[in-house]
């Protein structure tokens, strides 16, 4: 039977009230999707593991609320049995499972004890959730073989062993067992130990995904085809990315569209019209954007801001300037490596559209997007200038043009919490806007202090920014000495 889905991130720091999912549940039933995928990760309350989750997860007692409420949305888990573990990887208690220490998002196969708590997680999932269909993730474990017991086997045994032992005990509850599709194509050789009757979900954000599909259907799989909204690897949305990667798959009988990563003052609220346009099987986005000012908003956010310079520009990895800006604890970062274009025609260009978009916003929740992209473009320049001051020997003057970015973050914070109250937004990135509020006002107690060769040197912009910074360090001792951050 033809399945469509759509998936609700709600691991990347994501809380959803009762009231947010009831919407999103009720929008799935209203717009020709047959369920919603909860892509979970360490944001569920799973009972085995009441140490893993954070403030504001998903809770067995909303699923059940919502099962009961909405019965003809089929609610499925999404969750994670060996990559994208990092939740749960950077506890206290989780940390004994990790692949390698104190780096990536993988699991370790051979530990016999993360083997039993990944059990538990699935019989919770079981327990918990009454859909068919139990999603148990399996993508990208790049870190497979890293450990000294994982790296005695070959790949594709510890995948598939690890993956189709969880399937089949899904199979053993009467579940149907899925796993992204993205491990088997690159060692298909573990197929082999993969039960025939796991559903196979094939994500393919650029290239052609009919090949693939191919391979595992000749295999003896059936097969789910993934576009995604491209949201990750933008501003807001690359709407004609978006629409090529959803057209090529739209009319496919299992199709499942994949939405990723609200934080970093994302809003899923404003892809909704989106959504709802590649449920009912309409490509074409930008008239999904049809009402009030919704249209212009979306043309200027979705393609004018797109094609305004490299920064916004189409790409296959996470946004790198909302990432510089909020993510590393170190908004300079986004001066450094935006600052050539953001500073001169582009970044003129750019702000103008955001500017023009924030008239046209719809409500606060494409306000908060807007404003991201304008206190982003903002910051960057007066950085920049500080920058050009302080090498010209003028400490001042770039005390003076750093001082208004305090103010940037505060406005974050602001619409950070908003977006957290009205769409279920990021928890941390208000938080994230403190810490570069904080790490701003640290540089202009810098820049005074030793902004006129009080240390008898010129610290670098670069050296004086950086968050390691320490005073008489000449030589940055702390980067040149790189191999130390392992701990060895």
């Amino acid at each position: 039977m033809p399945l469509r889905l759509w998936t609700l991130d709600v691991a990347r720091e994501q809380s959803f009230t009762d009231e947010h999912l009831d919407r999103w549940v009720s929008l799935t039933g209203q717009s020709g999707y047959d369920g919603i995928g909860l892509y979970l990760e360490h944001r569920f309350a799973y009972p085995s593991a009441p140490w893993a989750h954070g403030e504001g997860c998903i809770t067995p007692e909303q699923v059940a609320r919502l099962e009961q409420k909405f019965p003809q949305v089929q609610i499925i888990p999404f969750i994670n049995v060996l990559g994208h573990m990092e939740g749960f990887l950077y506890t206290e208690q989780g940390k004994r499972f990790a692949e390698e220490r104190f780096k990536g998002l993988s699991a370790c196969p051979s530990n016999p004890e993360f083997r039993q708590f990944v059990e538990r997680l699935v019989d919770d999932t079981i327990t918990s959730f009454k859909s068919d269909l139990i999603h148990l993730g399996g993508d990208e474990t790049s870190q497979l073989g890293k450990c000294p017991a994982c790296a005695l086997r070959h790949k594709e045994e510890l995948y598939g062993e690890h993956v189709g032992a969880l399937a089949r005990r899904v199979l053993e509850a009467g579940r149907r067992p899925a796993i992204w599709a993205d491990m088997l194509l690159e060692h298909p050789v573990a197929m082999n130990l993969i039960p025939k009757e796991t559903l196979l979900f094939v994500w393919e954000y650029f290239d052609d995904p009919q090949p693939a599909a191919e391979m595992l259907r000749n295999a003896g799989f059936e097969v789910v085809l993934c576009p995604t909204l491209h949201t990750y690897n933008s501003a807001w949305l690359n709407l004609r990315q978006s629409e090529r990667n959803i057209r090529s798959m739209i009319h496919e009988p299992n199709f499942c569209l994949t939405t990723w990563e609200y934080g970093m003052m994302g809003n899923v609220e404003t892809l909704r019209p989106a959504i709802v346009a590649a449920g009912v099987g309409n490509p074409d986005l930008m008239d999904a954007y049809e009402q009030g000012h919704a249209k212009h908003w979306a043309r200027l956010m979705g393609v004018e801001l797109v094609d305004s310079g490299p920064t916004f520009a189409e790409g296959r990895h996470r946004s790198s300037l909302r990432s510089r800006l909020l993510l590393y604890g170190n908004p300079f970062l986004a001066s450094h490596m935006h600052a050539e274009s953001l500073s001169g025609p582009a970044g003129e260009l750019a702000l103008r559209i955001a500017k023009e978009a924030e008239f046209y916003t719809p409500d606060n929740n494409f306000m908060c997007v807007t404003m991201l992209v304008s206190k982003a473009i903002e910051f960057v320049r007066l950085a920049d200038q500080a920058r050009q001051s302080y090498a010209q020997g003028l400490p001042g003057i770039a005390v003076a043009s750093l001082a208004p970015c305090r103010v940037i973050f505060d406005d974050l914070e602001r619409f950070a919490v908003a977006n957290r109250l009205n769409a279920g937004g990021s928890r941390a990135d208000e938080f994230r806007c403190r810490q570069a509020k904080a790490h701003v006002e640290r540089v202009i107690r810098r820049v005074r202090d030793f902004g006129a060769g009080q240390l008898g040197y010129m610290p670098s912009w670069e050296t004086i920014t950086d968050p390691r910074f320490t005073p008489h360090d000449q030589g940055n001792w702390w980067r040149i000495n790189a191999w130390g951050e392992e701990l060895a």
